[in-house]
């Protein structure tokens, strides 16, 4: 999958229910696949702003 031009990869986590989301030193996690994303998103435009 992809947020604008960085590639974010998403995996279920095994020893606990929900999944995750890993890119560029981000990890984040959620009960469902839409919602790591989600807070991927939110990550990814904070580091940005933080860089402005």
């Amino acid at each position: 999958m992809k947020i604008g031009k960085r590639t974010v990869k998403i995996f279920k986590i095994k020893n606990r229910g929900g999944y995750a989301a890993i890119c560029e030193d981000h990890l984040t996690e959620g009960t469902t696949q839409p919602q790591a994303i989600a807070r991927m998103v939110k990550a990814l435009s904070r580091t940005d702003r933080k860089k402005k």
